[in-house]
């Protein structure tokens, strides 16, 4: 009998659809799914959009730590064995549609149905190995390096499927917190690929292909950086990439 519910559990399905301890939720852009120090109750699943991470330090710095992309969940901290409080804000960069998962019924899930669980597993682990990659960008590259290494994960590019060359509109202020520089430098440097032609940029960012030359191959003299991918270039990295691909693009179908 188990077998049979397995084999009948479609994950794709309970990711698009609202049912029993789960809801289809629409924020626009600026708009909170939920704030720092709040109750970790619930998860989401992004079905579309775009979202930041940010914290806040006590003394009331904000900075920036990660955007996720549709396929992605936000605020998996909710099924740890204790439940705590957010550590972070998330907030929509632009309008987007997720699945808001209650506690209760993802622990519930994850336990009965093994196809899902697998595929959460794969997103924790993807996750971990961009937050590894993220670290080795921070310690040893440039802000240079790093600020273009962002804009290309913002543009996908290294993911499956063609690269969305115009980003969501972000603010200045938001990669300089992100790459951990200066407004002003991050201004420098944009206009510095502007005349280069690896951007363009009127409003919103258009990221050419051509920007993967400074982070892979050094085009831009930086004698005390060390070079790196923009992402970690494993097999089992790019199947992960692959399943979030497919499912992502099933749900877009569907809905």
């Amino acid at each position: 009998m188990k077998e049979t519910t397995d084999a009948a559990f479609d994950p794709v399905v309970f990711l698009t659809n609202a049912g029993l301890g789960r809801r289809i939720v629409r924020l626009k852009a600026k708009e909170d799914f939920f704030s720092q120090a709040d109750e970790a109750n619930c998860i989401f699943y992004l079905q579309t959009g775009r979202v930041k991470l940010t914290v806040v330090s006590e003394k009331g710095k904000e900075a920036t730590i990660t955007l996720l992309s549709a396929g992605d969940f936000i605020g998996e901290e909710s099924i740890a064995a204790v439940a705590g409080l957010r550590m972070a804000t998330a907030t929509a960069v632009i309008a987007c549609t997720a699945l808001r998962i209650e506690r209760a019924e993802m622990i519930r899930v994850m336990h009965e149905e093994h196809t899902f669980s697998d595929l959460f597993l794969s997103f924790l682990l993807a996750r971990s190995m961009r937050i590894q990659a993220d670290l080795v960008d921070q310690l040893f590259n440039s802000s240079e390096k790093r600020l273009a290494r962002i804009l290309l994960l913002m543009a996908e590019f290294g993911k499956p499927g063609e690269p969305e060359m115009l980003i969501p509109q972000i603010t200045q202020e938001t990669l300089a917190e992100m790459i951990g520089t200066t407004r002003s430098r991050v201004s420098f440097f944009m206009n510095r690929f502007r005349k280069l032609g690896f951007i363009e940029y009127n409003g919103r960012i258009r990221v050419h292909k051509s920007l993967l030359n400074v982070v892979l191959h050094d085009q831009l003299p930086e004698h005390n950086a060390v070079s790196a991918s923009i992402m970690v270039n494993k097999k089992d990295h790019s199947t992960q990439i692959r399943k979030k691909a497919v499912i992502v693009s099933k749900i877009a179908h569907n809905q």
